[in-house]
């Protein structure tokens, strides 16, 4: 697992390096917070009684802030603060398990394909992402596609 790596440029992507976050707790300020922010305000995410009846034994965090994080604690290893380019997308999400309040996760990248742009002097790098709780439990599964920059001709 590699510990510590700054502004990657396309030619410093090792396939197969293994990178992971730091922690984050979900509270249940962050859900009410991100239903308000994005107006999803499903009763599920607002509502504890709600969500106990449904089967759960507290509010549940919205799928898309379960992805949310997973970019927000990606971002805080700055592996392209000063060389992204931009996302290009996220495949293959899979919601395996609730977000709970309480919830103590982080994320677990694999560096696992890269490519040069067709369009543009840059890189195209596939990541696997997995969001997981302090029991390594699966929350949440994906592949992230981002475009990078190649380091400058010297």
């Amino acid at each position: 697992m590699v510990t510590r790596a700054e502004n990657l440029y396309y030619e410093d992507v090792e396939i197969g390096a293994v990178f992971k976050t730091a922690e984050h707790t979900i509270s249940e300020a962050d859900i009410i917070d991100f239903a308000r922010l994005t107006r999803d305000n499903h009763p599920l995410h607002r509502d504890a009684d709600y969500a106990r009846r449904a089967g759960f034994p507290s509010l549940i965090a919205h799928g898309l802030f379960g992805l949310s994080l997973m970019e927000g604690l990606k971002s805080e290893l700055k592996l392209y603060e000063d060389t992204s380019i931009a996302s290009l997308g996220w495949n293959a999400v899979r919601f395996v398990k609730p977000l709970l309040v309480g919830d103590v996760l982080h994320v677990e990248m694999t560096f696992t394909a890269k490519r040069a742009s067709r369009s543009r002097p840059a890189g195209v790098i596939t990541e696997a992402v997995k969001l997981v709780d302090a029991s390594k439990d699966l929350r949440i599964d994906a592949e992230h596609i981002s475009l990078i920059q190649m380091r400058p001709a010297q």
